[in-house]
């Protein structure tokens, strides 16, 4: 077994805590009878685009800008390294943005936090992936503010099984630091303690497609958020926390979040596969 060692971050949570067949060629379409959208959609070879969500005030008078992307790809996850393909200015070029990133939409990825005086400022961040450069431009516009409601409309709650006004954050709690260093080829606890108000009640993804709501119910996951996404294995394996109409993710039809355990711990071992700095982020789910 190699002793090698590899630094292990844990990052910060998602935002938008209120809501979480066949083998297909690099260029192989996917027909619109198999995935539901409204345009053919590929498993490999496209790009990836960074997105602005909106933003929202803190206590203190200070804002977060918060941003999403869309990776276009049905399968493939793209690694863009902070520098001249992945940068937010000004301040930048490293303002907490991924690296490492997932397939199809991934809305309220991570926040920005900017002073109060921001004022008509802009921040911009510019990804170029495949030798195509697409930019985000957060600002402080009225019609860009966000809420728990637009949240989960966003994600796919809202609207759906009613109710959802009332419904609130859920809370998580990760044991531990959160800089570690492993061996490489070693299985790494985590443990995250978490908690919901359990409203509304649990239910399955919708079953018809396309879908137009996802699972309800608090569930946890994890995910590389920096570094190669094949340099670390999850046992047991997570759900997908993005879009996949096939399998494994809460906009499956049918898919039901798994059981809260009674004391909310949820535990996880982390398998480094190669040295290196890699970056997990868990999403925290109950609508």
């Amino acid at each position: 077994m190699s002793s090698a060692r590899t630094t292990f971050r844990l990052a910060g949570p998602v935002r938008g805590a209120l809501v979480a067949a066949g083998v297909l060629t690099a260029a192989q379409p996917v027909l619109l009878g198999q995935i539901p959208s409204s345009r053919i959609v590929y498993s490999r070879g496209q790009t990836v685009a960074p997105a602005y969500e909106g933003w929202e005030q803190n206590q203190d008078g200070s804002f977060n800008l918060v941003f999403g992307y869309m990776n276009r790809n049905l399968d493939e996850r793209l690694d863009i390294p902070i520098g001249p393909d992945n940068n937010i200015e000004p301040g930048g070029p490293d303002r907490g943005q991924p690296t490492h990133f997932l397939p199809r939409r991934n809305r309220f990825a991570f926040s920005v936090q900017v002073p109060a005086d921001f004022g008509g400022q802009e921040l911009v961040w510019t990804l170029t992936s495949r030798g195509r450069t697409e930019q985000a431009f957060a600002t402080l516009r009225p019609e860009y503010v966000l809420d728990g409601i637009i949240i989960m409309r966003d994600t796919g709650f809202f609207g759906q099984w009613g109710g959802g006004r009332n419904n609130q954050t859920p809370r998580v709690v990760i044991e531990g630091e959160t800089s570690r260093a492993a061996t490489v080829g070693e299985s790494l606890p985590l443990v995250a303690i978490a908690s919901d108000d359990g409203y509304p009640e649990p239910r399955p993804a919708p079953l018809q497609l396309p879908a137009r709501a996802t699972a309800i119910g608090l569930r946890v996951a994890w995910f590389v958020y920096r570094g190669p996404g094949d340099q670390v294995t999850f046992d047991p394996e997570q759900f997908k926390t993005y879009p996949d109409y096939r399998f494994n993710s809460p906009w499956t039809p049918g898919w039901a979040p798994p059981a809260v355990p009674a004391d909310g711990r949820e535990p996880v071992a982390a398998i480094l596969d190669a040295p290196g700095g890699v970056s997990v982020k868990k999403v925290t789910q109950a609508a």
